[in-house]
């Protein structure tokens, strides 16, 4: 393992700023940098005489796309971080968030939010996001209890589980979208990875849930590093192995969930952004996962920049970004992956 240093931390917080700015900055209006930082001065100094060019741009930073960037930004962080987690885990670098069935439980979550037409005072608009979240979970409940062998989980019986319940939950949702007619559009781009939620109650609602789960990942970095010897290794070296697979599995679970809930299914991001992490500065998990964060927040705020700007003014899911990135990236892993073994 290299050495702990500072200097890549430095480098992906400095990168991850510049990709804030930007997401703040693009848009159908674009707000110079100058702007920008006059603007977010003079909130903490408010400006009595500030002119009205400034008092719009400030409308439109703080009520529409600030919001917006810390959700994208915490969404990205949760996925590469639970991401690296369930590579850690697994020991496969094929793994990513969605392995156990959480990207489909929470589609067919939506999906029944949307087709069902809840009225106004049930769940308010947050009843897709809820739904998703709770469907997430029973996916992962499910899974985790079909995996279970006796007393134990292996990690084989778990990724079957996955895939088994992934391919029947999405099966169903197929079935609830061909049948779907007033909120077909809305159910297709909250699935490609396009929230249509704005403003400050999502960040609000899916901040704690996010940031709880990725502190656990975070305290868990040395038990990962251990488990790369093997299950029989880390019991031996003080490791409670069954505890800590269960932690790390809810935890990721709970982290992706929220995220997932929140902006919609987006894909590859939890396997590209660990996999080039490791690449470049090793396998120590107590370094990989908080790196995973930063890059994660950077790369899907560069993904929602282009999803905005590449067909201005029609705006792509970010999801669709993500996934011309990723899939040629998938395939090259895997074409890696069989002439070495991790």
């Amino acid at each position: 393992m290299k050495k702990t240093s500072a200097s890549p931390f430095i480098l992906h917080a400095m990168l991850l700023l510049f990709a804030l700015l930007l997401s703040v900055a693009v848009g159908s209006v674009f707000i110079p940098l100058k702007d920008l930082i006059a603007v977010i001065l003079e909130r903490f100094s408010p400006n009595p005489n500030l002119s009205k060019q400034l008092q719009t741009s400030s409308n439109i930073i703080f009520d529409l796309r600030l919001p917006r960037t810390i959700l994208v930004a915490l969404t990205g962080a949760a996925l590469a971080t639970s991401g690296g987690a369930y590579q850690g885990l697994f020991r496969n670098p094929l793994a990513d968030p969605y392995l156990i069935g959480v990207a489909s439980g929470a589609g067919l979550g939506a999906m029944l939010a949307i087709t069902l037409q809840w009225p106004s005072s049930f769940f308010s608009y947050l009843a897709v996001p809820a739904s998703a979240f709770l469907g997430a979970l029973l996916a992962v409940v499910i899974v985790y209890q079909l995996a279970r062998a006796g007393h134990s989980t292996t990690v084989t019986n778990l990724i079957l589980a996955g895939v088994a319940v992934s391919a029947f939950v999405s099966a169903v949702t197929s079935f609830l979208l061909i049948n779907s007619s007033g909120e077909l559009r809305r159910a297709i781009v909250w699935l490609m990875g396009g929230s249509t939620l704005v403003g400050w109650q999502p960040v609000t609602a899916a901040a704690p849930y996010i940031l709880i789960g990725i502190s656990v990942l975070f305290l868990m970095g040395y038990q990962l590093n251990v488990l790369q010897f093997g299950e029989e290794q880390a019991q031996q070296l003080g490791v409670h192995v069954k505890k800590t697979k269960n932690t790390i599995i809810l935890a990721a679970t709970l982290t992706t969930a929220a995220a997932v809930a929140f902006s919609g299914i987006i894909g590859f991001v939890g396997l590209i952004v660990p996999h080039v992490i490791r690449n470049l500065w090793g396998n120590d998990y107590r370094r990989l996962l908080p790196l995973s964060t930063l890059a994660g927040a950077f790369f899907l705020l560069i993904s929602d920049i282009l999803a905005r700007i590449l067909m201005a003014p029609q705006e792509l899911p970010v999801g669709i970004i993500t996934a011309i990135f990723g899939a040629p990236f998938f395939l090259f892993i895997l074409r890696k992956s069989r002439k070495q073994y991790w």
